[in-house]
């Protein structure tokens, strides 16, 4: 459903996220772009296109003290081999989707960059086409910012993962290693497991007897879970940065319990030699009353060490009004389940542990306003007191938001940018299902490589759609075209694209390949007819199906050595607080 403005401003629910510029995902989508009706400033911004800023004037501007989002524009899995630390991926194959998330206003300053492909260009036209109106490239693309001596990385996620790195090295966070803790497992010492991991990932691989306690879960609910104070209480995840902010954040919420990290997680578990478990469904309980309690003695504690902020509604509709000015962020840090259960309007779904561990795929606009809502205030102030020593400026906690309005049930619809303009001839999968059968069709698949590989349509041709006027003359005779995505979104995006280019008749799976997978209709396995090999996502070392063991060595070097490098790099901005 779409609003018109005015209709958000006075009817949304609750009035006070009625935000004037949506919210990106997890919020309700926002109008239209005519009926927004551009204003001289935004017309002379598309006039004028994206202005050019050389490596230099970006590194200025990224200490100057103003809001700014810095997009990379290539593929993630080319993003993962070399990129600046406050990058943030945003694929043009997919920046309608990500754009809104990341920038929710419209006029923050935005640069984008590429490989020096001409990929941001193509980008910053998307931006303007769509009401962005302060958008620059950064001339010469990640080549002239290593030409100027600054840092690149590698990896995805860096922001977060190096700050694991500095918090391991400047809280002295407690480790154990595998064998030790499998040794007091097998004789039956007080121990428990907790895995802050995601749902989904801890049922792919986890630690046998763990149970899954995602991180900014664990001082809420673990207190219930922990028995007696001689119990050793242990913190794992895939590999180093969850287990260390999981156990750290235990230790600063005061749990009189010894409390260890598991030295590399279920990684270091695996390359031990030790069994790990799959699809185990093991689940953290909400917290009894007196566990609330504690909890809640918890938070208020580590509120006063580390400055966390408290604010009512009224200051979240203040901010909400100055969304012109200033970019404003409400996550939600509850559960996905609970978020689906009842959430507040424009609230974006950001469980705890994962906003920390992922910030910049949920924040790509520096110096910013973020605002954390929850139900008893534990998990929004311990993820709070974690964006504050990361350096976030303006972080709050807002009191009693969830009884302050109506709840809408379910997942929110995330912003498009251009979607709702679009008019394509949309396929039932029974119809192309039946245009196969007779040869009078020919799917080109927009997902990921890996998803590809895992089920795709018989026949389909795999395509990045960033890469669409070099993929499509790989594709003999092609007929009629229907394109096919995850959910097919990018599909739609990329239909007026393949029209241009083709001058076939083009039509879009309704629903996606998700649709053909729901009318369980037959899928080829395989990486099958490839219209381009470059690496268009970053597969995680546990995910790997060739050399899995090397790749977890080679992962967890990785981690360790960020430390070393984020001390050379004068963008990082992590803050120490002493016990």
């Amino acid at each position: 459903m779409e609003f018109h403005i005015l209709e958000r401003l006075v009817t949304s629910l609750p009035q006070f996220f009625a935000i004037p510029q949506y919210c990106g995902r997890g919020s309700m989508t926002r109008p239209a772009l005519e009926e927004f009706s551009l204003d001289s400033s935004k017309k002379a911004a598309r006039a004028r296109g994206a202005r050019g800023v050389t490596a230099q004037n970006l590194k200025r501007m990224l200490h100057d003290g103003g809001e700014i989002a810095v997009l990379d524009v290539r593929e993630e899995g080319m993003f993962a081999k070399r990129h600046m630390l406050l990058a943030c991926t945003a694929p043009l194959s997919q920046l309608e989707l990500r754009a809104p998330l990341l920038v929710p206003r419209r006029n923050a300053r935005v640069v984008v960059l590429d490989g020096d492909d001409g990929l941001a260009q193509r980008a910053a036209d998307v931006l303007l086409r769509n009401g962005y109106t302060d958008v620059a490239i950064l001339t010469g693309g990640i080549e002239a910012w290593a030409a100027a001596g600054y840092e690149i990385y590698s990896g995805v996620n860096v922001p977060s993962k190096a700050f694991g790195e500095y918090v391991e090295h400047h809280y002295a966070t407690p480790r154990m290693d595998a064998a030790d803790i499998k040794g007091k497992v097998e004789r039956g010492e007080k121990i428990v497991i907790l895995d802050s991991r995601p749902l989904h990932e801890y049922k792919k691989v986890s630690i046998p007897g763990g149970i899954d306690c995602p991180g900014a879960e664990l001082a809420y609910r673990a207190h219930d879970l922990i028995g007696s104070p001689d119990t050793l209480v242990v913190v794992n995840c895939a590999g180093r940065t969850r287990s260390i902010i999981g156990a750290q954040s235990l230790i600063n919420a005061g749990i009189p319990n010894r409390v260890v990290a598991l030295k590399n997680g279920t990684m270091g578990w695996h390359l031990a030699g030790f069994q790990v478990a799959k699809d185990q469904g093991l689940i953290a309980p909400a917290p009894t009353a007196t566990g609330l309690r504690k909890a809640r003695e918890s938070a208020a504690r580590v509120a006063r060490r580390f400055g966390v902020q408290y604010i009512n509604v009224a200051k979240v509709t203040q901010f909400a009004r100055e969304m012109d000015k200033r970019t404003l962020y409400v996550f939600d840090v509850r559960s996905p389940e609970e978020y689906a259960e009842g959430h507040l309007h424009s609230t974006v779904s950001a469980p705890g542990g994962q906003l920390v561990q992922t910030t910049d795929s949920y924040a790509g606009v520096r110096n910013s306003r973020i605002v954390l809502v929850d139900d008893h205030g534990v998990r929004a102030t311990m993820t709070a007191s974690w964006l504050i020593q990361m350096g976030w400026k303006e972080v709050y906690v807002v009191k009693d938001a969830l009884s302050s309005g109506p709840l809408l049930k379910g997942p929110a619809q995330p912003e498009v940018l251009g979607l709702s303009k679009l008019k394509n001839d949309l396929l039932a999968p029974a119809a192309l299902k039946r245009e196969l059968d007779r040869g009078a069709a020919t799917v080109i698949d927009l997902d990921s490589k890996p998803r590809y590989g895992e089920g795709h349509i018989p026949g389909a041709w795999y395509a990045i759609r960033a890469n669409l006027a070099a993929n499509l003359k790989k594709i003999p005779n092609p007929q009629t075209i229907v394109l096919t995505s995850a959910d097919g979104i990018v599909a739609q995006l990329a239909a007026p694209e393949v029209a241009q280019l083709t001058g076939a008749p083009v039509k879009v799976l309704s629903g996606g390949t998700a649709a053909w997978k729901r009318e369980g209709l037959p899928l080829e396995q395989g990486l099958t007819n490839l219209t381009d090999t470059i690496d268009d996502v970053w597969v995680r070392a546990h995910d790997r199906t060739e050399n899995r063991e090397q790749a977890m060595k080679d992962y967890l070097t990785w981690e360790v050595d960020l430390i070393t490098q984020i001390g050379r790099d004068d963008d990082v901005e992590f803050r120490h607080f002493p016990a």
